[in-house]
């Protein structure tokens, strides 16, 4: 019986082709717009979790003070407040797995007849822990390259590209400010950071040589920066309060003086990023699913219209011998085959959309199962509803009033 139902629908649908393309479009657009926009949301929300995952996981970063000179202030590391005395302390922390000071500059390399201007980041090997960082190639350097100062370094692919193309930089000699350094080992591919800056256009050296031989300073020990990684997720909020504490006993700062350092949350910050992004894409998805609506009206719109056209032949099947749950269903199936058709072409239509985004704009989208399974029921639903009342109308029809509708 169904099948016959079915097989009738399809016919009603098809005596009047152009109104039912038209009456399917609200639902194609719909279903197309929704799968399209969630699935740019998931690619804006894929890209700030892989930029996340590069930092490291449960970050701090320590910056060193501001300076007054003049009557004008200077900005964070400004004053150099930090000491690898500092670093190793919080490294003893119970809530602290890892630390790692930095005495970041910029300065040129040279490899033969190829040169490149780089962020040269002077630390310890414990900076590979805190970022979550492993070598493609070669080795770290150890703690002894630290204490003699050796001049040695750890490459990011975007200088072994302009400096060696596909050359294997391994055990080659480099010059940086025109002193020797050999190259122990390359780092894996990182990306961009969520502020946009490229992390492999850098390279790490011991923080005792960048210290001591390639940028000196005016205070020995001192470094800009000290990047700490809790425990866990859960450890953080102790975590921050320890090393707040106990880099104010060691700086000897007493009652209300105000802190000569900064203890930033970097995991908190990239995760209010993500969720920004979360709610941006939510806040999309809903905007288009709006269109599933306009396409239930317009569903709805030319089921009335169909009951009116269709009275005779209602009150003719009524009196006949149908009964009212049979005239419900045939026009309920109607309108559910005119919504999950136009959903149908829909999925493709989103699908094929997101795709020729990622090709012209190179935007990342993620196409979920989830995402077409979500906009496809939303729209069937959508379909049934604004279908029940046109179908509920026509099974309660008195036989003779519309036998006598002309």
């Amino acid at each position: 019986m169904i099948g016959a139902m079915l097989s009738e629908a399809w016919l009603a649908m098809g005596a009047n082709r152009l109104r039912t393309f038209l009456t399917m479009l609200g639902m194609m657009i719909g279903v197309g717009a929704v799968i399209l926009i969630l699935a740019i949301g998931k690619g804006a929300q894929f890209l700030v979790d892989q930029s996340i995952a590069s930092m490291g996981s449960n970050l701090f970063i320590v910056l060193s003070g501001s300076s007054t000179s003049g009557g004008i202030r200077m900005g964070l590391g400004a004053t150099p407040t930090l000491t690898i005395g500092d670093a190793q302390a919080i490294a003893e922390l119970p809530s602290i797995s890892a630390v790692a000071p930095n005495a970041p500059g910029t300065a040129q390399l040279v490899y033969g007849s190829n040169n490149w201007s780089t962020q040269v980041i002077g630390t310890t090997p414990s900076y590979l822990d805190v970022r979550d960082w492993e070598l493609s190639a070669g080795y770290p350097f150890s703690d002894s390259d630290v204490r003699a100062a050796t001049r040695v370094a750890l490459l990011g692919q975007t200088v072994v590209k302009n400096l060696f193309g596909d050359e294997d930089p391994v055990g080659k000699t480099i010059r940086i400010k025109k002193s020797p350094y050999q190259v122990v080992g390359v780092l894996t591919l990182k990306g961009q950071s969520l502020d946009g800056r490229d992390q492999d256009d850098s390279v790490l050296i011991p923080v005792t040589t960048a210290q001591r031989k390639l940028f000196g300073s005016q205070f020995q020990g001192t470094v800009r920066l000290i990047m700490a990684q809790a425990n866990s997720a859960q450890d953080m909020p102790a975590a921050e309060r320890s090393m707040n504490l106990l880099l104010r006993q060691r700086h000897r700062l007493q009652g209300t003086t105000e802190n000569d350092f900064t203890v930033r949350n970097l995991t908190a910050l990239a995760n209010t990023a993500a969720e920004t992004t979360r709610v941006m894409s939510v806040m999309l998805g809903a905007i288009a699913s709006i269109s599933l609506l306009v396409g239930g009206i317009g569903i709805m719109n030319i089921m009335l219209v169909s009951v009116t056209e269709r009275t005779r032949e209602i009150g003719i099947r009524i009196a006949i011998g149908a009964r009212q749950r049979d005239i419900l269903l045939q026009f309920l199936l109607e309108a559910i085959t005119i919504s999950i058709v136009g959903c149908l072409v829909g999925v493709g239509l989103g699908i094929g959309g997101a795709v020729l985004v990622n090709q012209l704009t190179q935007t990342a989208v993620v196409i979920t199962m989830s995402s077409v399974v979500m906009a496809f029921m939303v729209a069937a639903v959508v379909g049934v509803f604004f279908g029940f009342y046109p179908a509920r109308k026509a099974a309660h029809m008195e036989p003779i009033e519309a036998l006598r509708y002309q």
